[in-house]
């Protein structure tokens, strides 16, 4: 799952709150040879009218941004046929002189993507976000485009815990496999014209139509997450229309979709098993063992205790997985999650716990069905679950144990999808491209490092720039210096890092979080009771 099985954590929305060192990247580079700006925007058909302040749809914030819909084919080959909407966001830029759009993508798949152009014209430097009309959007079927994909809601919300994801035996594991075939089968009665059409290379076409609709020769991207891998295929797919693009994160593109899920299993563990050293080193503040291992075994403890009585019947085993789940793909909330698992194991206080975790909402609902909508259509999954089952067992036995089984079921709908997958779309740069920013954390769990580094060889003008030792997953404008000079001067003068072999520019990561103090713990405490 490129996304968490929660659907909390988007990648790039959230500020790190540590200052990291500077290794300048951007400065030992050289320009890029397709520097010359683009004409400025054109409404081509667009009717561009302000946003409302507070989105109806996905409760972000639309204020000072414009807002317009654009309908694409929904099938392609048939571009006379039936059409979807897609919405957009405008933020324009403002200075005389514009350097094009910037189309933006969350990841996912399945993200919501509208509010994007608010943010990064707030968070890049103002010379550069006054450059660009930054772009946001809704992909198909997702939020405010038409259709938005919402299926059977009790597969992730059944209004009582879920089943815990580990099952205890066989029949245990058929329940979750029937739960899984009756997600399918419910979105192939809601949208079985639909769901042939929702694979990333229908994405990119969709990307060519909005490039088409704003009026440009060239496309500017930035794409975190799964949003890496749709930037690839769009510019294999369109390589004389792309100008600048920033893949931040990067899936493996050898690897869609199965073995990069199996991949997640093992990097997440390495990750969880971080957090829970992080937290035994502060034992003084959480109680819950001085060692991995001894915090391990508590966080074992609770789930144990969750499956016997889940918190109000709606938090057990599943839920906590989830809650921590989110520790992977970040440090942004370690302190809150320990704290909240300290409540539970040292006070026997369901408390925290019980706020922590919250429900999907309708947004994340919709994300999951576009998720499952796009991966099981890109390419093959294995519908024998006999290797399902090996697989899974092989990794939980090696001690893959955190994310495994969770995973497993958050990607089975594919198993008996209605749409065969495949042919995987095709992922290869041509030496005319003009340089493309690769950006990726040396232990990203959601994405292992490895994805990146077969994207940089499969695209010989790009350039990857590595945050060493870096453990989130979405690194550029969360408070890293390095990397955030590093992607402005891209956009800013075509800058790009120094091509070397290997590893073009490394930035390097900060340290890792402290937990509150007791007066921020306080506030923590105070707001989430408000």
């Amino acid at each position: 799952m490129l996304n968490d099985a929660g659907k909390k954590v988007a990648a790039g929305t959230a500020a790190a709150a540590v200052t990291l060192g500077i290794v300048g990247a951007a400065a030992t580079g050289a320009p890029a040879a397709t520097a010359r700006p683009e004409p400025a925007p054109r409404p081509a058909g667009l009717d561009w009218k302000p946003c409302p302040a507070d989105d109806p749809v996905e409760g972000t914030r639309l204020k000072g941004l414009q807002c317009a819909s654009l309908q694409v084919p929904l099938d392609y080959a048939r571009p006379g046929g039936r059409r979807v909407t897609l919405a957009l966001t405008r933020a324009p830029h403002t200075a005389p002189r514009s350097q094009g759009v910037v189309l933006l993508n969350r990841g996912g798949p399945g993200a919501h993507g509208r509010d994007l152009a608010g943010y990064f014209r707030r968070k890049m430097p103002a010379n550069v976000a006054a450059a660009y009309d930054w772009i946001g959007f809704d992909p198909r079927g997702v939020g405010a485009s038409r259709p938005s994909l919402i299926c059977d809601t009790s597969y992730q919300n059944p209004g009582r815990a879920r089943p815990d994801t580990i099952p205890a035996n066989a029949r245990e594991e058929r329940a979750w496999t029937a739960r899984a075939k009756a997600y399918a089968d419910d979105c192939a009665r809601k949208y079985r014209t639909v769901l042939p059409h929702m694979g990333t290379a229908d994405w990119a076409r969709d990307m060519e139509e909005i490039r088409k609709a704003l009026g440009q020769t060239r496309l500017n991207y930035f794409g975190y997450s799964y949003g890496g891998y749709l930037g690839a295929v769009y510019a294999t797919m369109f390589p004389g229309r792309v100008r600048r693009m920033v893949f931040d994160s990067v899936p493996r593109p050898s690897g869609v979709w199965y073995e990069n899920n199996l991949d997640q299993n093992v990097a997440f563990e390495q990750r969880i098993r971080a957090y829970f050293a992080w937290i035994a080193r502060h034992h003084k503040v959480y109680g819950l063992g001085t060692s991995r291992r001894q915090v391990a075994a508590a966080y074992a403890r609770a789930r144990t205790a969750l499956k016997a009585a889940p918190i109000g019947g709606r938090v057990g085993p599943a839920e906590l997985d989830d809650l921590f789940l989110a520790d992977g793909y970040s440090d942004y909330r370690w302190d809150a999650h320990a704290r909240a698992l300290s409540a539970f194991v040292v006070r026997r206080d369901p408390g925290p716990l019980r706020r922590a975790w919250q429900p999907p909402t309708r947004l994340d609902q919709n994300n999951y069905a576009v998720y499952s909508a796009v991966e099981c259509r890109d390419a093959p999954w294995p519908r024998d679950w006999s290797r399902w089952h090996a697989d899974s067992e092989r990794l939980y036995r090696q001690g893959y144990r955190f994310e495994t089984w969770g995973n497993t079921w958050y990607n089975a709908p594919c198993a008996f999808w209605a749409v065969k997958g495949g042919p995987v779309p095709r992922v290869r740069g041509v030496s005319s491209l003009p340089p493309i920013l690769l950006v990726q954390a040396s232990r990203d769990a959601a994405t292992p490092y490895r994805g990146a580094v077969e994207t940089h060889r499969r695209f010989p003008t790009s350039r990857l720039l590595v945050q060493v030792n870096g453990h989130n997953h979405g690194v550029a404008l969360s408070g890293d210096r390095c990397v955030d000079r590093a992607v402005a001067a891209y956009f800013g003068e075509g800058t790009v890092p120094a091509n070397r072999p290997g590893v073009d520019a490394e930035c390097a990561a900060g340290p890792a979080p402290e937990p509150a103090t007791a007066k921020q713990a306080a506030h923590a405490k105070h707001a989430a009771h408000h």
